[in-house]
């Protein structure tokens, strides 16, 4: 987009909050101060000029293992946490895993809502924006070491009115998506047991199970148990696909007589269902608001260019798999979530397969907020990175409180099409697709003034971002009505109370 790739910062940018220390206050300082003007001279070079090479040369010098860092302070220390231990793969795999595991369930829906080939569309170019996204965010986050989160980011951009706007909208988009987990196992345990007990109480079991994962306090102990919730994600919907393709009838489908499962090639919906359905595929990468605390916690920062390139490529190749095979085979016929669409033996297969992927989209999304919260109220204190009393209690009360606040909302919601939507509409289109611009503009605003500063294709990438934000705006507006809308008629339909008894895992 005609914006050079940054060089990492050795140290935070100078404004970042100074944490105590075994070490004197004046050496660290010191270290601060040097380390900021040398990351300003790289920052200055690299943003104003289009030469390769001075970037090549700056990430080659630029140390990846810094004695400070910008947001949690020393790194090492009696009794210290070191937040950044997480690895390039481990941050590939957490990246995937908040969008595989949500997302793909409505997928095949959407393509029936549409039609497959305008889904298909939608879905390359929301990949595209939103890989975009993600450079653009680890950019930002190698510019100024000191951000955590978006609204960190909006602090840096637009003031406190910046930092409270766009941290309300990552609170309520995460801890709604983890309000999302929360309702998905409570489906699972309701298919696996053929609604034994009142959805309620299955809700009350996911949150118990969710509590202890979530509180795991790094992110690379959360890659690991990740990797299974990734890998039982894929096998769950690969199983039902097979069963599927394999020639069996859909749950749905008549069971006897000619079967004619309506393939759309482009649909005729009205206009709130066709902004529902994009903010149904927009949230399938809704993970994107996340890759600012994942490369916060990375070893190696730079390297998260990889991370996003590889984890939004096989994403989005899976997206497209499973949902043109299952919408191909089950057609008007596929079921949200997905997983129902090839009858009751299958369904309860795939869920005890999906079950554990169920629950670390939960814990993902309950620990991803209450980071935030975390690190938000201890920044200025020796708490945040120090195993004192306050920060154990800090750190399980966020949890616990976002954990709460996520129970609330899926009970009070319980639709999984109308949460997914509603949460997509409102917060992800800012998060995903909506402040990425602002950061670019804001990293390259005095090339406005001064063109001999512009890098290559500058004019074009100024006309894109721009576009973006109008897109970015018709979403935020279309999709929040046509998610209030299809949340009223499921309502309607279904009859659907908060905290209800009733079975949510479908009728087959």
């Amino acid at each position: 987009m005609g914006l050079e790739e940054p060089s990492t910062p050795s140290t935070p940018a100078a404004g970042a909050p100074p944490h105590p220390s075994r070490r004197s206050s004046t050496q660290l300082e010191t270290k601060r101060e040097g380390s900021t003007r040398a990351s300003s001279r790289d920052r200055s070079t690299i943003v104003g000029t289009g030469n390769n090479k001075d970037v090549e040369a700056a990430d080659k010098t630029a140390p990846a293992d810094d004695a400070v860092d910008g947001v949690f302070g020393e790194r090492a220390g009696e009794d210290t946490v070191d937040f950044r231990s997480l690895g390039w793969i481990g941050a590939t795999v957490l990246l995937a895993k908040t969008q595989i595991g949500l997302g793909v369930l409505s997928i095949p829906s959407v393509f029936q809502t549409v039609g497959i080939i305008p889904g298909v569309i939608i879905l390359i170019t929301l990949a595209v924006l939103t890989t975009w996204s993600g450079w653009v965010i680890g950019n930002f986050k190698l510019r100024h070491p000191e951000v955590y989160s978006l609204s960190d980011c909006g602090r840096l951009m637009f003031g406190w009115v910046g930092d409270e706007v766009f941290g309300l909208a990552y609170f309520l988009l995460t801890t709604m998506v983890g309000g999302l987990g929360l309702l998905s196992i409570s489906t699972a345990l309701n298919a696996i047991s053929l609604h034994a007990t009142c959805t309620a109480y299955f809700m009350l079991v996911a949150v118990a199970v969710t509590f202890p994962l979530a509180a795991l306090r790094k992110l690379d102990k959360l890659a690991w148990i990740t990797q299974v919730g990734l890998a039982s994600i894929i096998v769950s919907v690969l199983v039902v696909t097979i069963a599927v393709g394999a020639g069996g009838r859909p749950a749905s489908a008549p069971q006897e007589g000619p079967l004619d499962i309506k393939i759309v090639l482009f649909g005729k919906p009205t206009f709130a269902n066709a902004m529902n359905a994009v903010s149904n595929v927009l949230a399938s990468y809704g993970g994107i608001p996340a890759a600012m605390p994942v490369i916060s916690e990375m070893r190696d920062p730079r390297l998260f260019r990889r991370a996003i390139i590889v984890s939004q490529v096989s994403v989005t190749m899976f997206y497209l798999a499973i949902g043109i095979v299952v919408y191909y085979y089950a057609g008007e016929y596929v079921a949200s979530p997905a997983l129902g669409t090839a009858g009751v033996l299958i369904k309860r297969v795939a869920y005890g397969l999906a079950l554990p992927g169920l629950m670390v989209s939960a814990m993902l999304f309950v620990h991803l907020p209450a980071k935030w919260v975390f690190v938000r109220a201890l920044r200025n204190s020796r708490h945040l990175a120090h195993q004192t009393r306050t920060h154990y209690v800090a750190w399980y009360g966020c949890v616990a409180g976002c954990l709460l606040f996520s129970y609330v909302i899926a009970s009070a919601v319980p639709i999984f099409n109308g949460l997914i939507g509603l949460a997509s509409a409102l917060f992800g289109t800012l998060l995903v697709i909506g402040v990425e611009p602002c950061m670019w503009l804001y990293d390259l605003r005095h090339c406005i003034r001064d063109p001999a500063a512009r890098p290559r294709f500058f004019t074009a990438g100024l006309v894109i971002n721009f576009i973006i934000l109008l897109l970015a705006a018709l979403c935020l507006v279309g999709g929040t009505y046509g998610s209030i809308k299809s949340i009223i008629d499921s309502y309607a339909e279904s009859g659907g109370r908060p905290w209800s008894c009733a079975d949510n895992s479908g009728s087959v």
